[in-house]
């Protein structure tokens, strides 16, 4: 039987979708946020998550 081709399967699957609403200017931040860092928008607001979570650990 051949080898499976295409992409390596993630340790760490996305598969999950969120969607939510924002206003214009939570967006512009978003979007000024992941342009400074070179990355996108999930990953700002996977860090995002992580730092807010980190917060709650630490009280």
């Amino acid at each position: 039987m051949p080898k499976k081709m295409g992409r390596p399967l993630s340790a760490n699957p996305k598969d999950t979708m969120i969607r939510f609403r924002a206003d214009k200017s939570t967006v512009d931040k978003l979007d000024e946020c992941a342009k400074a860092l070179g990355t996108s928008r999930s990953d700002v607001i996977r860090k995002g998550i992580d730092k807010v979570a980190e917060g709650i650990k630490g009280k």
